[in-house]
């Protein structure tokens, strides 16, 4: 095992791999932002390295400051986390040409399946069943329009080099191509660099459901089941599951060895996902591989009780997995991910100082986050502010347990996405399971236009104004120096303790 690591990320995530770090005895060190210098995972690193402003171009972007850290501070290995250069392939080559481990896919993979048409070339190859789509990006608007009257409308625009619902475009009717294909182009040249669009045939009303496999350096590649995705908006994830409603024993046998044939094919190491596409039918369809841990990882860790950040550490470091090849799910588990967004406002970004932060606990409950009281929470990053994630023995129960977790969590200073996770966990269809990655779009104004419970408003309001008087009495910390440690971190907060 390494004796010391470097997380090439910020946030939740960080904190998240440190903590693994910290289990196996491996030595951590935090890279931050100006913006970031007293955010929650430079603290809880064994030591941290200031690597730029604010800008994540300027700092979490550029690999070579990233590269240097690391070798400042002696690390062995580099975790990418997800987000930022988790899928570069330019940066997983520079980790590894520098030397250094790289925790995650090989380069060689990160392209295979980093280009949406090269991954469905790819799993054609191998006998995985793809959405009837081109293999090849358009050319213009007269292949685009060719294209589109062969598969019939309606047809979906997606970035060849895309991710996360951007360059997305759902184009119903041929009146339509031209703008959609311009705007899918804009939106892809914009997030990243690159404008190739391709077309694939859009399924009314399919579920998205993914596959986690792990895949070592010794030829090993399992899968650890389903997660469902299905509820989106704009085709970003809001909440996730483990296991999925829709998924028999069998047909989880059948996704879990498809993925395993992709994982194969892209000559896989590491953790990874496949994403699907599954039908009304109970046909199912390769969409992509995120060669990277997933920000849904959780669910999978609660239902399989395998920690999945710490086997990525363990076959970066060569171990062998002693997993079985497939493995049931124990129980339900669901995710929400709180964001800083007001959902009553079309989920406009909220900003802020988080004034007060009372986590939730008991029984089968977890929180994976980023903030802490005093967080500024700025337009420079994601809006994630921490995940909620509970596990119990039956879906039902799991709602239920979300539900007072949800009651449970308080946030004050920025406007965040509770609510409207409460809302989505009440809903009848929600309940019931009979959800598609359509379905949230259609319900949401429904689920946004009710006012918080006034006795919330009240609780908000009270702590809200207890923190502030606190807060005037308090000391404002100086400035972080641009390396700093863990040992000089506690020794500050016993000055604290004994003043």
């Amino acid at each position: 095992m390494f004796r010391k690591l470097l997380v090439a990320n910020r946030g939740e995530i960080a904190v998240r791999v440190i903590r693994a770090c910290r289990e196996l005895g491996v030595a951590s060190v935090a890279v931050y932002s100006d913006a970031d210098a007293h955010a929650p995972h430079v603290r809880e690193a064994d030591e941290a390295v200031n690597i730029g402003p604010a800008p994540s171009s300027a700092s979490y972007l550029l690999g070579e400051s990233i590269i240097a850290a690391a070798r400042a501070t002696g690390a062995e290995a580099v975790h990418p986390g997800y987000g930022f250069l988790s899928e570069r392939e330019w940066f997983a080559r520079l980790v590894r040409d520098s030397g250094l481990a790289w925790v995650g896919p090989p380069a060689e993979a990160i392209a295979a399946m980093g280009s949406k048409t090269s991954a469905r070339i790819l799993a054609i190859a191998a006998g995985v069943p793809v959405v009837p789509g081109t293999t090849e990006p358009l050319r213009d608007l007269a292949d685009a329009r060719e294209t589109a009257e062969r598969f019939g409308y309606p047809v979906l625009l997606k970035a060849a080099a895309g991710g996360g619902g951007k360059g997305m475009r759902v184009v119903r009717a041929d009146e339509d191509l031209e703008a959609s294909l311009a705007a899918a182009q804009r939106e892809a040249r914009n997030a990243f660099g690159d404008d190739a669009v391709y077309v694939e045939k859009y399924i009314e009303g399919p579920r998205h459901v993914e596959i986690q496999v792990l895949a070592d350096q010794h030829g090993r590649v399992i899968s650890l089941g389903e997660r469902e995705c299905s509820i989106q908006r704009r085709h970003q994830k809001m909440i996730e599951e483990a296991p999925s409603v829709a998924l028999t024993p069998a047909l989880r046998r059948r996704m879990g060895d498809t993925a395993v044939a992709a994982a194969r094919a892209a000559g896989y190491v590491n953790a990874g996902t496949c994403e699907f596409l599954l039908d009304r039918n109970g046909d199912f369809y390769f969409l992509e591989m995120n060669t990277r841990l997933q920000v849904e990882h959780p669910v999978t860790e609660l239902v399989t009780g395998i920690d999945l950040v710490q086997w990525q550490l363990r076959i970066a470091a060569g171990e062998p997995l002693d997993l079985p090849d497939h493995i049931e799910p124990r129980g339900w588990a669901i995710e929400c991910r709180l964001t800083s967004e007001d959902p009553a406002h079309g989920f406009l970004p909220s900003t802020g100082r988080v004034s007060y932060l009372h986590v939730p606990a008991g029984p089968g409950v977890r929180w994976d986050g980023g903030i802490e009281p005093g967080s500024t929470v700025g337009l420079h990053y994601d809006s994630l502010l921490g995940k909620l994630i509970v596990w119990a023995r039956t879906r039902s129960g799991a709602i239920a347990r979300m539900q007072r977790a949800l009651h449970e969590l308080r946030i004050v200073g920025v406007e965040t996405s509770r609510e409207f996770h409460l809302r989505v966990m009440e809903h009848e269809d929600y309940r019931a399971g009979a959800v598609s990655i359509q379905w949230l779009e259609q319900a949401l104004p429904g689920l946004v236009a009710q006012a918080p419970p006034p006795g919330e408003v009240r609780l908000a309001a009270v702590a809200a104004a207890l923190l502030a008087e606190r807060d005037r009495g308090g000391a404002t910390p100086g400035a972080a120096p641009s390396r700093v440690t863990a040992d000089r971190w506690k020794d500050a907060a016993r000055r604290d303790a004994l003043r």
